[in-house]
């Protein structure tokens, strides 16, 4: 059940490599989260200059306008070892794989609750139900 938003400098990715980036957060989240594969829920927003702003070297990490923001909201739960394991996959599949940089990637978990989801109809289906053999 992760919503992802991933914001980019505009002309930075075609949709080829949008799409690459996509399946490679579902196949880390699949990998390292245990979530289910078929849980798509991704939004990609380009922005032009004067809507992107990044320091250059904040924490000593060296980005450029490559940067990729990639915020995760998804159920609480995580340990630091799986969360740290997501972001060091990421960057390595993502610098692979684009190429990019592995610098340009910066991730933000947002931890969540069950009773924080409605997938439509005005419900809260994941009160409804136990999620059995995944988490998500």
């Amino acid at each position: 059940m992760p919503f992802i938003r991933v914001s980019y400098y505009e002309h930075q990715y075609d949709l080829n490599k949008l799409g690459q980036i996509s399946r490679m957060i579902g196949r880390a989240l699949v990998e390292y989260f245990n979530v289910p594969e078929d849980d798509v829920f991704q939004v990609f927003h380009s922005h032009k200059e004067g809507e992107f702003y990044y320091s250059p070297s904040y924490l000593g990490v060296e980005r450029s306008d490559g940067l990729l923001y990639i915020q995760i909201t998804l159920k609480s739960g995580r340990t630091t070892t799986q969360k740290r394991d997501l972001y060091k996959a990421l960057a390595e599949q993502l610098s692979n794989e684009l190429p990019m940089r592995k610098e340009d990637v910066f991730v933000v978990l947002v931890d969540t609750e069950f009773e924080d989801w409605s997938f439509g109809n005005g419900e809260a289906q994941m009160l409804k139900q136990p999620m059995i053999g995944c988490d998500l």
